[in-house]
């Protein structure tokens, strides 16, 4: 394997350590993000996607290994944040030879990073990145993992739902309530399932047909609607975008009906000042990094030796956490975006004094 050197300006980033990597005998092209390794080894997951661009791919693995960072802070885990990303389409790229390269790119880093799932890998692809790596969690329960951390993740987001539910409508359930789900895959279906037996009406969009044909086979209760601007265009009681990141933007924001924004979704404020927008409209987000933390805290415990009931009672404590964040920013005046960054940044301080 050779390392790729390019024309970025990556270092005037706040990250520890940014690695490309091209191995032409596989087709694997890669990037790993660590950005802080303040509480501990950076743990992040692998995204599999057809990028437009190398800088397309180096953008969003920036941004999503930030956001483990602070996922991870305000989780209250000791690790950091990092991300890695292979550009490609899975469907067509992904072959064991170039898993096997990837662990091997994971390897050399000696630990600073420890790779999981995301969107694009699954346990098994884990497994095979294991064959060269000691570095990987989110493996197969075959193979002594965890399995699918999109499990946990889906009941984090439900729980951080139904803290933002007490808060605008004075009681923790969805019960009665009409909830837009955009993105039905590995998260956003097991999402569906808790709000179905909470009493929730669902709403569901996504692009993939398949995924809204099984749901639909599945729960015949879901309504669905062609695309994510009927969605929120809607009318709705909570808003859960649960695909990829960018999904609340000024026009979406200006459209939404919803009280409250609960999604899996990573990174899903567009751009800076979406939060002020959200909290002007009237309507509570939930951040994001704050709910989705469910698969995180799950393949975090296979690092120190994973535990079923320990994982899932410390997902549970995202319910707990959110509400913290919400006081936060009732208190302070903030958006609660700014208010669950405060809290993971008092804790990263926390770990920089403890360390000096």
């Amino acid at each position: 394997m050779s390392a790729e050197s390019g024309a970025y300006d990556v270092f005037a980033d706040d990250h520890e350590e940014v690695v490309f990597r091209h191995d032409p005998e596989t087709g694997l092209k890669a990037i790993v993000a660590i950005h802080s390794t303040t509480l501990g080894p950076a743990l992040g997951g692998t995204r599999f996607h057809p990028y437009p661009s190398t800088e397309a791919a180096l953008a969003d693995v920036l941004n999503l290994s930030r956001g483990m960072t602070y996922k991870a802070a305000l989780a209250g885990l000791a690790l950091g944040g990092g991300k890695a990303v292979i550009l490609g389409d899975p469907a067509a790229a992904k072959t064991d030879a170039l898993l096997e390269a990837y662990g091997r790119l994971v390897e050399s880093l000696d630990g600073r990073y420890i790779t999981a799932c995301d969107v694009g890998t699954y346990p098994a692809d884990m497994d095979v990145v294991a064959r060269q790596c000691q570095h990987v969690t989110g493996r197969s329960s075959a193979a002594g993992g965890s399995g699918d951390s999109s499990v946990l993740t889906a009941f984090g987001v439900f729980r951080g739902m139904q803290a933002a539910a007490a808060q605008v409508w004075g009681e923790p359930t969805l019960a009665g309530r009409r909830v837009g789900v955009a993105g039905v895959g590995k998260v956003g279906r097991h999402l569906v399932e808790h709000l179905l037996t909470d009493g929730a009406e669902v709403v569901v969009t996504d692009v993939y047909q398949p995924a809204v044909d099984q749901l639909v086979a599945d729960h015949p209760e879901v309504r669905v609607v062609a695309d994510t601007r009927d969605l929120v265009t809607g009318t709705l009681d909570v808003y859960a975008p649960c695909a990829l990141g960018g999904a609340l933007d000024d026009d979406v924001v200006d459209a939404l009906q919803a009280a409250v924004v609960c999604g899996a979704a990573n990174n899903q404020l567009a751009h800076p000042g979406i939060e002020q927008a959200l909290a002007a409209a009237g309507i509570l987000y939930a951040p994001d990094y704050c709910v989705n933390a469910g698969g995180l805290i799950q393949v975090a415990s296979e690092v120190y030796g994973y535990s079923a009931t320990e994982a899932r009672n410390r997902a549970e404590r995202i319910f707990d956490t959110t509400t913290a964040v919400f006081e936060l920013a009732r208190r302070t005046h903030v958006p609660a975006a700014v208010a669950a960054d405060r809290l993971a940044e008092e804790r990263l301080r926390a770990g920089r004094r403890e360390a000096a």
